[in-house]
């Protein structure tokens, strides 16, 4: 299961945003260093395309796709050379397959510090690119002896002449101008800034309404990341009521469904994350697979047996299958395909497999 590290300076709101996910557990308190081992916890990525299969083939279980989430101690000024947390607060980044920066955009006279959130946000670039300056400068210094008698690691020292050169000026290595050849390159490297990132900022009750207005400058600095502002106390409130309860504190405060299942979604395909469907009167089930994945290779997220014994696929779009009512339905207008191995299958393919082992 692919997992995401909250990241932020402390009381930023990550322990409250990990209750908002997980509906409780994690002690949030307005001083600093109140998360000192991290939580983990799981949280389903919300689908409507699930629900609607489960209700049109009155399955008895549903199951939702599933992503993991992390809440780190709060980073600090210095942490790069051992501040605060220091290097623990760093080896729990490093375990991570994507940072979510939490950045409070809520003023608050029990909280220290600025209300800015693009300050948060420089404060926690520059330390994780320190960071990862320390770790770019041994890996270059130690295949630049390698060169000497392996010339076929020239194209390796180049690149990471380039990424001291960046992560020396403070910019983390997803700012960098590196194409996507040249970061899968660098996985092998376990760079903290190497991973994919989006933010959220946290913001008052008081400044619903305005979120537009908030993330600008941090859509605009952040390029292109996704930015999603939401109340994280508010949500983290809600998240402790049972589901009515939820939807009508949510709805009268104007915030329709929250904003937790679009952070959800969000943080799924940051990491090129799809899914495929599966439906039966037993179960309706969300499979994740990875974009470019073929069909046997979406077989074998179900059981190795299916990969390996693979024939074909019989597939069709969730909205097409739902327009047709019923598998038997859709097959008798035509719609279901047999795909075979060299299939790549679209996010919200319906499939059924055929194998022989």
């Amino acid at each position: 299961m692919e997992r995401f590290g909250f990241v932020g300076l402390p009381n930023a709101g990550k322990s409250s945003l990990y209750n908002a996910l997980a509906g409780g557990g994690a002690h949030a308190a307005p001083y600093a260093f109140a998360t000192t081992d991290p939580n983990v916890g799981v949280a389903k990525v919300p689908d409507p395309r699930l629900d609607r299969l489960a209700a049109m083939s009155s399955s008895r279980r549903v199951v939702p796709a599933a992503v993991q989430f992390t809440d780190i101690g709060g980073l600090v000024e210095g942490a790069s050379h051992g501040e605060g947390l220091g290097n623990a607060f760093l080896s729990h980044i490093r375990e991570v397959d994507a940072i979510v920066f939490v950045l409070r955009a809520f003023p608050d006279s029990d909280v220290p510090g600025t209300a800015d959130p693009l300050d948060h946000l420089r404060t926690v670039e520059i330390e994780l690119a320190l960071a990862d300056l320390a770790s770019a400068e041994k890996a270059l210094d130690r295949h630049a002896r390698m060169l000497k008698g392996d010339s076929s690691l020239r194209g390796v020292v180049e690149l990471l002449e380039r990424c001291v050169d960046c992560l020396s000026e403070g910019v983390p290595l997803y700012r960098a101008d590196l194409g996507a050849d040249a970061r899968r390159q660098l996985k092998e490297f376990f760079f903290l800034t190497n991973k994919p990132v989006l933010a959220v900022l946290n913001i008052g009750e008081d400044q619903l309404g305005q979120q537009d207005a908030i993330a600008a400058p941090v859509v605009a600095e952040l390029q292109g990341a996704e930015v999603i502002a939401l109340c994280v106390q508010l949500e983290a409130e809600a998240a402790q009521l049972d589901s009515e309860d939820r939807a009508e504190m949510l709805e009268a405060l104007g915030l329709g469904a929250g904003a937790v299942p679009q952070f959800l979604t969000s943080a799924y395909h940051l990491l090129g994350l799809r899914t495929f469907l599966t439906t039966g009167d037993k179960e309706s089930r969300a499979w994740t697979f990875r974009a470019g994945a073929t069909a046997p290779e979406c077989a074998g997220v179900i059981h190795s047996d299916f990969q390996r014994g693979f024939i074909r696929a019989e597939t069709i779009a969730c909205d097409e299958l739902l327009r047709a009512g019923s598998w038997s339905a859709a097959r008798e207008r035509g719609k279901v395909r047999a795909e075979g191995k060299d299939y790549l299958p679209s996010d919200g393919d319906v499939m059924e497999f055929r194998f022989s082992v």
